[in-house]
């Protein structure tokens, strides 16, 4: 996850003194234009259409139908005010709407209920989970999601609207809610399975052959790990609140489905902490590898100096200028000295081996 923190505490700063409600985009922008497409539908029809401006989109408030509006791109303030005035949002919702690095969070409201979640996706490298915002105003017959970036994840969604799958023509917005919730926390399993075979990598990288850029390595998925939990880990309150409040415009044939999100919900959490327990242990093999690796380094050296402490007194003992030393005359005493040096070697090579040392 990519986060410029000089862009975020500069926007914040802006807003030192401005009255609550003041709109004011914080966070990176991640598409050039605005992007504003609506289905609307029933059981027996279907209609989508993108349209250039926002009040197009506003007739459809009223319909017997249902609507789900989406916004792709949050940068426009102008857009997000207008649809908000429209549709009746607090300013307050529409400020936490442009503040992209808000906690997820739910609220309810008597005519509509906002909820913030995170969108996890992979970047280009695939080395890296990036982050992005998305908000939903629920009505009684309309959903409005804001998306920070561009929709990659909801086209299956689009295509059961289409083809008339499942039940989604046949319940009302509070099950449209649920299955764009529903989407975005199965893409959390794909991307926690990423997760894992990138740490499972790593930890072979470890027991093989750790270098200091695994070390660095692991430091980055240590973290990554930390900004996966704060997405996360918030949205068991969000769905937990939205099971327990009793809403007019949640049915009761649709807290079933939520409750399923939820125990994904528990289940991706629990994932979490698994693998930062493993990416903590792992710290561990990276220090034990980096210990038998030393110590192995420290054996070879140890054993070569044990071989030479003999053959260093040996070579210290005749290298003395002594004039009444025996061997010094004899014809033979330098090849008899280097036998005696080569055989001691080789006896203590083959005594370490015995004792497998080596």
């Amino acid at each position: 996850m990519q986060i410029n923190m000089d862009i975020i505490i500069k926007k914040r700063s802006k807003k030192t003194g401005l009255p609550p409600g003041t709109l004011l985009h914080i966070g990176e922008k991640k598409v050039e234009k605005t992007r504003i497409s609506i289905f609307d539908y029933d059981e027996t029809h279907v209609l989508e259409k993108e349209v250039k401006f926002v009040e197009e989109s506003f007739p459809f408030k009223d319909k017997p139908t249902v609507t789900w509006i989406n916004i792709e791109g949050i940068h426009e303030i102008e857009i997000i005010d207008k649809i908000g005035k429209y549709f009746g949002v607090h300013p307050l919702i529409l400020e936490d709407i442009l503040n992209t690095e808000k906690r997820p969070k739910m609220e309810d409201f008597e005519n509509y209920i906002y909820i913030t979640l995170k969108i996890l996706k992979s970047a280009s490298d695939n080395e890296r989970i990036l982050s992005e915002q998305i908000s939903f105003i629920i009505g009684s017959n309309f959903v409005i999601s804001l998306l920070e970036g561009k929709d990659e994840i909801f086209g299956h969604v689009k295509e059961r609207i289409r083809n008339g799958k499942g039940l989604i023509r046949k319940m009302g917005p509070d099950y449209l809610a649920y299955t764009l919730i529903d989407t975005i926390v199965d893409n959390y399993f794909i991307i926690m399975e990423k997760f894992g075979e990138k740490i499972e990598i790593m930890e072979e990288e470890l027991v093989k052959d750790p270098t200091p850029d695994t070390l660095k390595l692991l430091h980055d998925t240590q973290r990554e790990l930390i900004l996966l939990r704060k997405s996360v880990w918030p949205l068991r309150e969000v769905v937990n609140n939205t099971l327990r409040g009793g809403s007019k415009l949640i049915h009761e044939s649709t807290l079933i489905y939520l409750r399923d999100v939820y125990d994904h919900t528990i289940e991706i959490i629990d994932m979490i902490e698994g693998l930062r327990d493993m990416v903590s242990r792992m710290f561990d093999i990276y220090l034990s590898s980096i210990s038998n690796k030393m110590n192995e380094i420290m054996k070879v050296l140890t054993i070569i100096a044990t071989i030479f402490i003999p053959l260093t007194f040996i070579a210290g003992v005749y290298g003395m200028n002594f004039e009444y030393m025996p061997e010094l005359k004899w014809e033979w005493g330098y090849p008899a000295i280097w036998v005696v040096m080569i055989s001691l070697g080789v006896l203590m090579m083959g005594y370490f081996k015995k004792n497998k040392w080596i």
